[in-house]
C-alpha cells in the first residue's frame, strides 16, 4: 500500500514536471495571468465553468480571487456559474443540462469578462455551449483540459492543456496552476 501511494505521488510529480518542460504552455499560463490582470484592471469579471470535480475546482479558484490568496486586499469579482442550485435546477429541467452555464451567460456575461471554462476531456457539451455564448458575448475564453484540449481547444482563446489523459492528476494540475495565476494577478493588482 505504501509503493502504490508512493507511485501515484510520483505521478502527479511526473505530470507537473512535464508542464515545467513545456515552454508553450507556461508562456501560456504567463498569458492567461496578464489577461486575467487586464481585464479586472478594467472591471470586467472572471466567470468559471466545470463538471464534477471540476465544478468543485471552478468553485475552488473563484473564492481564491474573490476572497483572497496571499494578500488581505480588496476582493476581486470572480464567481463559479453553478454555485445556485435553484438556477441549475430549473434550467436543467426546463432548457435542458446542456444550457445551464450557456443561459446564464446570456444574462451576465459581457464584453471582456472571462470565461474560465474547465474539463478533464474538453468535451463536455454543458461547457461547450457556454464558449460559444461567451464567444457571442464578445467574452474570452480560457479552457483548462487534458492534453489534447477536446473539442474546447477550437473555442479557446487560451487552452491550458495539461499533459495526461489521467482525470486525477488533470484534476491536481489545473489547482496548481490556479494557484500560480492567482498568485500573479495578486501581484499585478496589488503588490508583491
Amino acid at each position: 500500500m505504501k509503493q502504490k501511494i508512493a507511485n501515484t505521488i510520483r505521478e502527479s510529480i511526473a505530470v507537473k514536471e512535464a508542464i515545467c518542460q513545456d515552454e508553450l504552455l507556461l508562456h501560456t499560463i504567463q498569458l492567461v495571468a496578464e489577461t486575467i490582470t487586464h481585464s479586472l484592471q478594467t472591471d470586467h469579471k472572471i466567470l468559471f465553468c466545470g463538471n464534477g470535480g471540476s465544478a468543485a475546482d471552478a468553485q475552488h479558484l473563484a473564492a481564491e480571487f474573490s476572497g483572497r490568496f496571499y494578500k488581505d486586499r480588496t476582493p476581486l469579482y470572480a464567481e463559479a456559474l453553478h454555485c445556485n442550485t435553484s438556477y441549475m435546477t430549473a434550467v436543467g429541467n426546463d432548457y435542458g443540462y446542456d444550457q445551464v452555464y450557456a443561459r446564464i451567460l446570456k444574462g451576465i456575461g459581457r464584453e471582456g469578462d472571462i470565461l474560465i471554462a474547465i474539463s478533464t476531456s474538453g468535451n463536455s457539451n454543458n461547457i461547450l455551449e457556454a464558449m460559444k455564448v461567451a464567444k457571442e458575448q464578445g467574452m474570452i475564453v480560457i479552457s483548462m483540459t487534458g492534453s489534447t484540449g477536446g473539442k474546447m481547444k477550437e473555442g479557446s482563446d487560451y487552452l491550458i492543456n495539461i499533459p495526461s489523459v489521467d482525470t486525477p492528476r488533470i484534476q491536481e494540475a489545473h489547482i496548481t496552476i490556479g494557484h500560480i495565476i492567482c498568485e500573479i494577478v495578486e501581484n499585478n493588482l496589488f503588490g508583491e
